[in-house]
């Protein structure tokens, strides 16, 4: 029997500095996020971050948290739900990080007579740090504790016409009526040693402006390629005039450089520069989290209106969106009924 399993990023238990703490270790120490020796991974979480960040985020965290828990978490859950009552074979969520755990998600699986799983990263653009650590940890998990699953994965959707479709007609939405001169794509940053290291040609990707519109096979598995090809899509279906949108990357460790340019300088720019009214979509999260809701929502909202802006709307994340739902609802039940 089929089944299908959402993995998303996860989330701490509560918002309490112990329980971040937890959460950050598990998630700073994965060598696809921080791809360093270990040695040195553990030096810089151990030895400096997790002495000073978790209360940081802890506080972060508490200006989101829902009554009912993670915003992301509950989110998930939503979405998992409905997805659940419209597709024809059984639904499972996890978490790459956190107490709701890959493992607890096949299992889940597993007891309800599932031979063949398909793993769906809730990830539109492909990145060591989101889905490729969730597939390779799927795969460890699997030949160490369930032998005889079959296990695939839903590809990277960034250019899928129906998402684009859908990520477009909830921008369009969220934007009625609202005046904006500018409309910035967001995306989560992450190194530039990343993109060099999922190069599989190891020569295409230099990072300056012109190899993520050239053709190549290095596309595959290149996330500022995936992140661009995401904005020009949209932009093309709801036919944006040129010079009203722009890419950035958000969230970044200091030291070595990562994507650019960086949401907090492309807005504080913008509003240094005259611009009023602007708005923000975060395309690299379908669900809002932290990083949506407090450093788009919160920070860099504040940020602009102090440097000059006057208006800063933002656009929420797909979540459990009904033509999102029904999407993947297609999507799932297109892979269950293949032979």
């Amino acid at each position: 029997m089929k089944g299908v399993l959402l993995v998303n990023l996860g989330s701490p238990d509560s918002p309490t500095p112990k329980d971040v703490k937890k959460y950050l270790g598990e998630f700073l120490m994965d060598e696809r996020v921080i791809d360093v020796p270990k040695w040195a991974r553990t030096l810089l979480v151990k030895g400096i971050i997790l002495n000073t960040r978790p209360k940081v985020s802890a506080k972060a965290y508490s200006k989101i948290w829902w009554e009912e828990g993670s915003p992301l978490i509950v989110l998930s859950e939503r979405l998992e739900n409905k997805l659940n009552k419209e597709v024809e074979v059984p639904t499972a969520l996890a978490m790459r990080y956190g107490s709701m755990t890959i493992k607890k998600g096949l299992q889940k699986l597993v007891d309800q007579g599932v031979d063949e799983v398909l793993i769906i990263p809730l990830y539109p653009q492909f990145a060591m740090a989101t889905t490729e650590t969730i597939l390779e940890l799927s795969k460890e998990l699997r030949d160490q504790f369930f032998p005889n699953l079959n296990l695939s994965n839903l590809p990277p959707f960034y250019n899928d016409t129906d998402y684009i479709k859908v990520l477009s007609s909830t921008i369009k939405a969220s934007l009625d009526g609202k005046t904006y001169e500018h409309l910035l794509f967001s995306y989560h940053g992450i190194p530039e040693r990343h993109i060099r290291k999922t190069d599989i040609t190891k020569s295409h990707c230099k990072i300056d402006g012109s190899c993520c519109q050239t053709k190549s096979p290095a596309h595959q598995f290149c996330y500022r390629h995936h992140c661009y090809e995401t904005t020009k899509q949209v932009a093309d279906y709801l036919e944006l005039k040129e010079g009203t949108y722009s890419s950035s990357f958000q969230s970044r460790l200091a030291g070595q450089p990562w994507l650019k340019p960086y949401t907090d300088k492309v807005v504080e720019n913008f509003a240094q520069t005259g611009t009023k009214k602007m708005a923000i979509v975060t395309p690299a999260f379908v669900s809002d989290c932290l990083e949506t809701l407090e450093e788009i929502g919160m920070e860099a909202k504040e940020d602009f209106i102090e440097k000059g802006g006057e208006k800063f709307h933002v656009v929420p994340c797909l979540n459990d969106d009904k033509e999102w739902v029904k999407t993947l609802s297609r999507w799932i039940d297109e892979w269950a009924n293949i032979k």
